[in-house]
């Protein structure tokens, strides 16, 4: 993948493994979508596949950073970034709740308070898909991280 970007490259060397993908991922979403209960701020993300149109879901972290609220790619530039690069849209569902959300990707020169705030509130579940970065590194480490984790600002749909 020598043309790859940062982001693609993280996520083919970081890729979930069976325990995750089988285990931990199907139990956060039940807990999460079915049950209603967050998990420091988990919800199941929905979002329209970019090829086949159907809906695609994953548990993600929502962080809210001074009001804002953010999606962070622990793992880099997998599919449900892709997908929500594409459609721009998506929905948060949390138990019988669905949010319908906008979102933009943010460049890397703004990630680096956000990358922290994440780290802080979810290292001990994410920390090993940032290469030894944590909340406490210095702000060098911090920006040459930030190429490898997408980052979108979700903002509620235009009436």
């Amino acid at each position: 993948m020598p043309d790859a970007s940062p982001a693609t490259a993280h996520f083919a060397r970081r890729r979930p493994g069976w325990f995750t993908t089988h285990v931990f991922n199907p139990l956060v979403a039940a807990i999460t979508r079915r049950l209603g209960v967050s998990m420091l701020g988990s919800r199941v993300l929905e979002v329209r596949g970019r090829t086949s149109g159907e809906p695609r879901r994953t548990p993600v972290n929502l962080l809210t950073v001074e009001g804002e609220r953010y999606l962070v790619a622990p793992r880099g530039e997998t599919q449900w970034v892709r997908n929500l690069r594409a459609s721009g849209e998506g929905r948060l569902l949390l138990g019988r709740r669905s949010e319908p959300f906008h979102s933009v990707e943010i460049g890397d020169e703004q990630k680096v308070p956000i990358l922290r705030a994440y780290l802080k509130r979810w290292k001990a579940e994410v920390g090993v898909f940032f290469d030894g970065v944590g909340p406490d590194s210095s702000e060098q480490e911090m920006r040459g991280a930030a190429p490898k984790h997408p980052v979108f600002r979700l903002s509620p749909p235009a009436s």
